[in-house]
């Protein structure tokens, strides 16, 4: 199985990286090609697959012709059975390279036409609809996702697997109390040794990036702020907005970085807030549910099926409406035992639900359904 992927960090590396440690284990030879540098290449090789340098921006260029060719190299050179490609870069060059001469999977990880406007969004809209040509199967992540693609004009045969999340990584809180958990991730976090205890906190986990949202997120935080005496921001990842982020972060926002292993700031928190603009189903929000956290989220693709059955009111907010996610952010910092509730019951959902393990089987049943290989007794994914 060759992996195609660009970007090579945050969720979409994650996905990559968890499909290509259960191939390996299933003895199925894995190959990732990618971007040098980033975190997928060494996390890839740390679980079994071979990486292969596939040097790709992040955006369409002049340099396209030459990924284009450098992915026909690997391609010509590999002969693999599936070409399986990752976000719109990768699917952009990898089926212009392969143009159905393998089976190819393309999985967006987010439309490439959410993410832009005026003509790159014409543009990209009319790729997406003539590039299932060489598509054998379209996987999306969440059912919003395909449903987005199919009133866009995208025909594709359509696969819908969920994303999931290794839950031996993210510890369930089980029946620790939660105040205890916070205080002991808080006291391990040299970041917030001049948090006042019990001060409220809100952490937002991701890249740095305009997809996110924490622009909005620091534009309503003074307000936030105002309302919920002593209540503390930490943004946690890196990304191309940071200076431009760091200029506009009112009093009371940290800026912790890139880090390793987010859960000690899931666990740090009195909830995760997601404000993104798009996406397809983000991991970290499962990440933070896994961890007993409150989430409060966007309602972008992906996010009502991420949360638990009946979500409460303040946990998804329209996108782009920050006196919601002001309102939102108050009544759960002023409300420790609600956020608490609402934590336990995320908690049970996704470690119910979005085990990733089922993600990768998931995957496996359209690798088997395309090379004609039997099916097994149940099959963790939908087919709308």
């Amino acid at each position: 199985m060759l992996h195609f992927s660009q970007p090579v960090g945050g969720g979409v590396a994650q996905v990559v990286t968890d499909l290509a440690r259960a191939q390996s284990a299933d003895g199925i030879r894995a190959v990732v090609a990618c971007p040098p540098g980033g975190e997928l290449g060494e996390a890839a090789k740390a679980v079994g697959a071979e990486v292969l340098p596939w040097p790709a921006g992040r955006a369409p260029g002049p340099r396209l012709p030459a990924e284009v060719a450098g992915a026909a190299r690997i391609i010509g050179r590999l002969g693999p059975d599936i070409v399986h490609t990752h976000s719109a870069k990768a699917g952009l060059a990898g089926r212009l390279a392969v143009r159905g001469l393998v089976p190819t999977v393309h999985q967006p990880h987010a439309w490439s036409f959410e993410a832009v406007s005026g003509p790159a969004h014409t543009l990209a809209l009319r790729w997406e609809r003539f590039a299932t040509r060489w598509t054998a199967r379209m996987v999306c992540v969440s059912e919003d996702e395909r449903r987005r693609g199919q009133e866009a004009g995208v025909r594709a045969r359509w696969e819908v697997v969920h994303n999931g999340i290794d839950l031996e990584r993210f510890p369930a809180t089980g029946t620790q109390a939660t105040a205890a958990v916070r205080a002991r991730a808080r006291a391990g976090l040299p970041a917030l040794d001049r948090l006042p205890p019990g001060a409220p906190l809100a952490v937002c986990v991701g890249r740095l990036c305009v997809q996110k949202g924490q622009d909005l997120l620091l534009r309503v935080w003074p307000e936030v702020a105002a309302r919920v005496p002593g209540a503390r921001l930490a943004l946690v990842g890196d990304g191309p907005e940071r200076r431009a982020l760091g200029r506009a972060a009112p009093d009371g926002v940290l800026f912790a970085g890139a880090v390793a292993d987010p859960v000690p700031w899931y666990q740090a928190a009195d909830l995760v807030v997601a404000p993104s603009r798009w996406e397809g189903m983000a991991l970290a929000p499962l990440e933070a549910m896994a961890c007993g956290r409150t989430v409060v989220s966007t309602d972008i693709s992906g996010a009502r099926e991420s949360l638990p059955p009946d979500p409460h009111p303040a946990t998804l907010v329209p996108p782009g409406d920050g006196e919601s996610l002001a309102a939102a952010l108050t009544a759960l910092l002023a409300d420790p035992r609600l956020c608490d509730a609402l934590g336990r019951k995320a908690e049970e959902s996704v470690r119910t639900t979005y085990d990733v393990r089922r993600t990768a089987a998931a995957v496996a049943a359209v690798y088997r359904g395309l090379l004609g290989l039997p099916q097994p007794e149940h099959r963790e994914c939908a087919r709308p």
